[in-house]
Formats: structure tokens, sequence, C-alpha cells
């Protein structure tokens, strides 16, 4: 039933159903958890090996290096290789770190705001207003390190093809105070969608007024497909290095989805200048990275080529999970109004919009009826939505039964705060 059409007598005995269905699911004391996109248990166990992969002092000598000791700022080359092969640029152009690519991203933020970007040298902290144009729905944790640094945030729509480039075309032209923009370009956060190779080459062909703007390509999803279409982008650093802007773009990766989130590690690609400028100053934050976690990656994943074969191993035990998410909103919601939802073809999340005006209503009825998810309002800016509608469904981290029936109950959730809605107006 399209709940939009129905006459009032049809609402209230929808709802009447939809209070029963949900008292039944409270009365059973549930606690699912689809908050964040963690890997599952089997995700994890798939990487057993990595723990005892390096077992002697022996094991820690590769190549040449010893890698108990201090140095190598820049990680160990093998694993420099390993990431510089997975994103296509020269391995000098690749520094290699610890377990979570957002501390590089934080890190590259704070240094812009302290001392200023390479070959400009003018600190944004001087600066009267630093703006960043922020694509929506996004990563609530780049929309944190902005809000922490007091970095004025601008929503950027977003479609099936990526950001809305004639908007940041516009914008990053006219003014200088804007000097960057988060990109999650394969597989967003959350809504899955791939940047087209147009919206790619228009990224690298950006002009922008401000000497020192930055793209922050955050590509955590890279080899993160769920379904067997090999679904690839044009290179960034080199259409950056192509348009004549080379610094304009970081570049930003981890295994932490890959490997173990919690002993993951990281990447930072990019041009020349911008890795001198980035060594100078972690030369005096830190001596070197953990080398022999980098070490057990290398040795467990051996190259690129094996970190994409691991990720066929992902595939399978993801796969069924999102075909889960997404048969039940279809079940349960197609046809009704009360929210639409995209088909990732990779990432970790399903972007559901309820219906307008519902989003905090339907995850605080998830609440209290035991299935915790990411706040509604977190994919925006100040987790503010203009619309109150988007919410972050996470598929990877609950055991499928699990998962089946927080569906089952999400579902009955959105569609009671709808006809909640409706019976007010």
């Amino acid at each position: 039933m399209d709940l939009t059409k129905a006459t009032r007598a049809e609402l209230e005995e929808e709802l009447k159903k939809l209070n029963e269905e949900y008292e039944g699911y409270k009365a059973r004391g549930l606690k699912l958890d689809m908050s964040r996109g963690k890997p599952g248990a089997d995700q994890l166990n798939a990487c057993e090996g990595m723990l005892t992969v390096v077992k002697t002092s022996e094991d820690t000598v590769y190549q040449g290096l010893d890698t108990r000791n201090y140095g190598t700022l820049e990680g160990i080359p093998a694993c420099r290789q390993m990431f510089a092969d997975l994103l296509e640029v020269p391995v000098e152009q690749v520094l290699a770190g610890g377990n979570s690519s957002l501390t590089f991203m934080y890190d590259t933020v704070d240094r812009l705001m302290v001392f200023g970007a390479a070959g400009v040298d003018e600190p944004w902290l001087k600066k009267d207003n630093v703006k960043f144009l922020c694509p929506v729905p996004g990563y609530d944790r780049h929309f944190a390190i902005c809000e922490q640094f007091g970095i004025e945030m601008i929503n950027i729509p977003m479609d099936d093809n990526g950001p809305d480039m004639d908007m940041v075309e516009k914008l990053v032209a006219e003014d200088e105070s804007i000097k960057g923009i988060w990109c999650v370009p394969k597989f967003a956060n959350p809504s899955g969608v791939v940047y087209s190779d147009e919206v790619v080459r228009r990224f690298a062909a950006l002009q922008p007024k401000a000497r020192d703007f930055r793209i922050f390509w955050d590509n955590a999803y890279i080899i993160h497909g769920i379904t067997d279409e090999d679904i690839q982008i044009p290179n960034i650093i080199e259409e950056c290095a192509k348009a004549g802007k080379p610094d304009m773009v970081f570049e930003f990766c981890s295994t932490s989805k890959v490997s173990f989130p919690g002993a993951g590690v990281c990447a930072f690609a990019a041009s020349p200048a911008n890795i001198a400028w980035q060594k100078k100053y972690m030369k005096a934050q830190q001596i070197g990275p953990d080398k022999i976690n980098q070490l057990r990656h290398v040795l467990f994943f051996k190259d690129a080529a094996g970190l994409k074969n691991h990720m066929e191993i992902h595939k399978k035990m993801l796969r069924p999970k999102f075909d889960a998410v997404i048969n039940t909103l279809e079940k349960n919601l197609a046809g009704t109004g009360a929210g639409s939802w995209t088909v990732p073809k990779g990432g970790y999340f399903v972007s559901f919009d309820a219906m307008e005006g519902c989003a905090k209503h339907t995850q605080q009825l998830c609440k209290e009826a035991g299935i915790v998810m990411t706040g509604a309002g977190a994919t925006y800016p100040y987790g503010k939505d203009p619309k109150d509608s988007n919410l972050r469904i996470a598929p990877s981290y609950p055991p499928i039964e699990e998962l089946q029936l927080a569906m089952e109950v999400f579902c009955v959730c959105a569609k009671k705060a709808a006809v909640e809605k409706l019976l007010a107006q």
C-alpha cells in the first residue's frame, strides 16, 4: 500500500498492525548492532594467519631491514611498494603508516592549519575563515575533523555520478576561503556511489581561487566490491598531474577493512612536493611507524594482487548480507512511500532515505526495540540533515541471522514513523 495515498482510516488500521508488530519485537529484549561498518568475525578470522606470520627474530629482518629497530619514517619499502601498486603511483610518492588512514587525514589538516600547504606556507589558522566542501550524505569522521578545527562546512549534493560538479567548480573558483573537499570516490560512504570518469577528471581540472586548495581523496573502498563487476575509476594523482596541478590532491587508503581494523596499515599518496612536505613535519612527530606490523601485512598478503585476492574472500561473506538488507527493504517497503535506498556494488553501507522528517523518529524507534544504528544526521556536517531523512545501514558486523531480524524490525520502525507522520498532518 502506498501510504502517501492512503485514507486516514487505512492509515489508522495500518498503524494498529504496526504497533502490534513493534511491541512484539520490543518484548523480545533484542540487542542487535548495525551501528558502524565493522568487519564481521568471519572476515577477521580470514586473516588469522597474520598473527603468526612473524614468529622469530629472524623473521623480522626483511630485505636487509631490521624492522625491530628505529627508523624508516616513510614505512618499510615493501609495504610502500604494495600500496604503490594498489594505487598505481610511483613508490616514491607513497608513505606507509599505522592502522588508520584517518590519522593521516587528521594530521594533514593539522599541518595545513599550523604550517600551511607546500609551496604556499600560509597557515590556515591565520585566515579569517576556512571552509571545506562536503559531499552529502557523507562520512561523519571527515566532518568531525573539520568541526574540531573550526572549519566551516558546505554541503554539496550527490547524485549517481558523484558530487554536483557544477556547484563545486563555481564555489572553488569564487571563494578563496574554500580550502578543500572531502571525497570517497569509490563506493562512497554511505551511498555506495562510484564517481564517474567525467567527475574525476573535472576534479583534476578544477580552477580554485585558493592556491592551497586541496582534494582529500579518501579511497577507503578501492578494492571493496561485492559484485563480480570490475569497477575502475581514473587515477586522480595521474589526472591532476596531467592537468598541471600535481599538488592539488592527497590520496588516502588503508587495510582497516582488509586485515584487522585494530592492527591494519595505511597509506598516503601524493605529489613529490607533498610527500616532502608531509615528511618535513612527520620527523618531529615520530621516528617511524610499527614496522613489524607492516611486515606482517607484506608477508601475509605478499603484494597488491594478494590484497585483491583476499578481498574475494570478503566478497563471498559480505554479498549475502547486502542481499539480505536489500531484499528485506524491497519486501517490506517497496511502493509504500516510507523510504528509498541505494543498491551499492561495493563498500560497507546502504544509504536509506526515510520519509522526510522521519529519520530521527525511525532511529529512536529502533533504539527502543533494541536495534543500535548510527545516529540520524551523522551523514551530514554538524549532524544536521536538512530533511531529517538519511540513515546509514551497516550490514557487515552482525551474523546474517541477526542482520535479517534487525532489518525486519527496521522496516517496521520506518513504516511506523511514516504512518505516524502522515496521521499527524
